[in-house]
């Protein structure tokens, strides 16, 4: 009988630890289970994305607003297309916005990086839902500046 009891509470103690093991983590992770509340889309074309990936960020000055929901490949003309996902609370861009892809740190995760534009007053256009951002700036792919580095050594 005391045998059993022992098996009982190691059975517990293993699935509470599992349990803790997995929301640790979802929060390292920086995932959630359920959205967030209200939403809009944004969508972005890019010349490369490099190794951006579907739930990266969006931040405004390190600020997380949001999170890339789709990276599609444009029909006509060959282009990535990022679809971002950013809440409700945050809907006053102007027009005039630009998004580039970031890196945090020397080799971290690659996020957006969005940057309001300027707004000269009411009458200028707010970005809304399904809306284009016109200025974007590309990854900068490691591989290429180490090998942009390495030529321009060479010639000298």
């Amino acid at each position: 009988m005391n045998s059993r009891k022992i098996e009982i509470f190691v059975g517990l103690f293993v699935a509470l630890a599992v349990a803790a093991a997995v929301m640790l983590a979802l929060k390292v992770a920086d995932t959630s289970v359920s959205t967030d509340g209200e939403t809009y889309t944004l969508k972005a074309k890019f010349d490369n994305v490099g190794g951006l990936k579907v739930r990266a960020p969006v931040k405004v000055g390190g600020v997380v607003i949001g999170r890339v929901g789709d990276i599609s490949l444009d029909k006509n003309n060959f282009t990535p297309v990022v679809t971002m996902v950013i809440s409700a609370d945050y809907n006053e861009f102007p027009e005039t916005s630009s998004a580039s892809i970031l890196t945090s740190g020397l080799l971290g995760e690659q996020y957006i990086g969005l940057q309001p534009g300027f707004s000269f007053g009411e009458d200028d256009g707010m970005l809304e839902d399904g809306d284009f951002i016109a200025d974007t700036k590309s990854a900068l792919v490691l591989e290429e500046l180490i090998g942009q580095f390495l030529f321009s050594q060479g010639n000298d």
